[in-house]
């Protein structure tokens, strides 16, 4: 009601210049980002990504939501706001700097700023606030950088696989973890990607989001319901892969294989959906405004209204320039000659000489399953004995663009996997080795697996700068996109056993000694 004149308030509505105005925006930012959202569309419909095949709801999800809200929007001005100018400017810049890099994350993320500025320009702080949530649903549709993506992947794996044995091992039955590979004693199962319960975090976190959004309680218990879906999700695939492994154990390989896998990882979904549902049904019984799960979960309809009279919303000035700002760009992104991603030419690893002073090599091949998964360009895995008849894993992982998120997997998460322990994790610089000018300097690690150790260096090897850093490179691949229009890099990883009683600094020396035979020669390979 309107408390001065004891009448309800009047209603906006759009006119036709609006209207078209907005059409014309819609037009305008799928002319400007339809690069970056097409990557995007493709991932969600990609067998490779199932973990994102829910982001077509996503944006279903938020209309709904924003159309859940329209009775409170017809009620409030759309006074606009040059705040909202300001975010456009900032998308347009972000946006650049992804179509320079070619990085379509960036155009991605460019995409939701300008989209909320362009928004906010129109509607003014006020009536923004009433949809600004669902707006803020619409980052869940984009996929993660892949360097986040494979750390919490390879994380969540073995996570999972300890809580899964913890699982099996309560059946009685026999089981050895290493790593995030379950062994059976019959059958070795191993818990990959599409295991890590990423395809149920996802979803569950966006189902999580919405429902706190919806659920009419204090912030403690809606902050509750969504940070409350990750130990569901991670707790809910450690049983299903503990079930897995029972079942495996008592009737065979195939409980392990096929639709009943497929079938399991929904009903695992559902329960955890169920859970979620039955934990807002306690929570809105507990403290001191009891009430029905019904009564405080906001899935409401908006509702008509009767007023004196409709009355034509008129553009502000603050939203015309935005859309203004955004033809600019349009234009701009037309007028702009395509840049071609710089692939310097260099040699195959298949001509790496086996043949070293002091080293003899013989090269080795990767099981496909790990090609698939580490989707790199060329790799070299070889081994390498020494005069003193040690032996040197040699292994470099080159990726020709890393801008459509194929990228190297650290290492530091990686030999987890395999079961091995890190003891020690320093840097150190290799003496006598010099990489385009510049000192190598490497991570060491020393790793453990029962009574084996092993002595690791790795670095990365990226458009003539030697990284140890795995946050500090994506720095650098961005600053290399924009400056010289190349991503290129690659991993490059040394090995050796240690033997029983042997000092560490006695590997030390037979590493930097490969180093110094090896290293030179990547120039033709990895090129500066």
């Amino acid at each position: 009601m309107d408390v001065a004149s004891g009448h309800e308030p009047s209603l906006w509505k759009l006119s036709v210049a609006a209207w078209a105005s907005m059409a014309l925006a819609a037009l305008l930012l799928a002319s400007v980002f339809h690069a970056g959202l097409a990557v995007m569309v493709q991932w969600w419909f990609s067998p490779a990504h199932a973990e994102y095949s829910y982001g077509p709801l996503i944006p279903l999800i938020a209309l709904f939501l924003v159309w859940q809200r329209s009775d409170r929007l017809a009620r409030l001005p759309f006074d606009g706001s040059w705040m909202g100018v300001a975010v456009v400017l900032l998308g347009a810049l972000v946006y650049g700097a992804g179509q320079l890099s070619a990085l379509y994350i960036l155009v991605q993320y460019a995409f939701l700023v300008v989209l909320a500025g362009v928004t906010l320009a129109f509607m003014g702080p006020r009536a923004f606030r009433v949809i600004g949530i669902p707006v803020l649903i619409l980052g869940l549709m984009i996929p993660l950088p892949n360097f986040l993506y494979n750390n919490l992947s390879e994380q969540l794996e073995l996570l999972s696989s300890r809580l899964g044995v913890d699982f099996i091992r309560a059946f009685g039955d026999s089981v050895y973890l290493a790593g995030n590979v379950i062994d059976l004693g019959s059958l070795k199962l191993q818990v990959v990607d599409a295991c890590s319960g990423l395809r149920y975090l996802f979803p569950l976190m966006t189902l999580g989001f919405v429902a706190a959004y919806l659920f009419q309680a204090p912030l403690w218990k809606r902050a509750l319901v969504f940070v409350s879906t990750v130990p569901m999700t991670v707790l809910m695939n450690s049983f299903r892969i503990g079930l897995v492994g029972v079942t495996v154990d008592w009737w065979g390989r195939a409980m392990a294989e096929g639709f009943l896998h497929l079938f399991e990882g929904w009903v695992i979904f559902m329960i955890c959906t169920a859970l979620l549902v039955g934990e807002m049904w306690v929570m809105a019984r507990v403290g001191r405004d009891r009430r029905h799960l019904a009564e405080v979960f906001g899935l409401e309809w908006p509702r008509g209204a009767r007023a004196r009279g409709a009355r034509v919303r008129r553009l502000p000035t603050s939203y015309l320039v935005a859309v203004g700002l955004l033809a600019l760009v349009a234009l701009a992104t037309t007028a702009l000659p395509k840049r071609a991603e710089v692939t310097p030419k260099r040699q195959d690893f298949a001509t790496f000489p086996m043949h070293l002073p002091g080293w003899q090599g013989h090269g080795g091949q990767m099981a496909d399953i790990y090609i698939k998964q580490l989707k790199f360009t060329d790799y070299l895995l070889a081994d390498y004995v020494g005069t003193a008849r040690k032996v040197v894993n040699f292994y470099v992982a080159y990726y020709a663009s890393q801008r459509k998120g194929a990228s190297a997997h650290s290492p530091r998460t990686c030999i987890p996997g395999g079961g091995w322990e890190i003891t020690s994790l320093t840097q150190r610089a290799v003496r006598g080795v010099r990489v385009n000018g510049h000192p190598l300097r490497v991570n060491r690690l020393v790793i453990a697996k029962g009574n084996v150790k092993e002595l690791v260096y790795y670095w990365f090897q990226e458009r003539g700068r030697i990284i140890t850093n795995e946050y500090l490179a994506k720095w650098y691949l961005l600053w290399d996109a924009l400056r010289q229009n190349r991503t290129d890099g690659a991993l490059v990883r040394l090995t050796t056993e240690l033997s029983p009683g042997e000092s560490p600094s006695r590997a030390d020396r037979i590493l930097s000694s490969f180093a110094r035979a090896a290293v030179p020669r990547l120039t033709s390979y990895v090129p500066n």
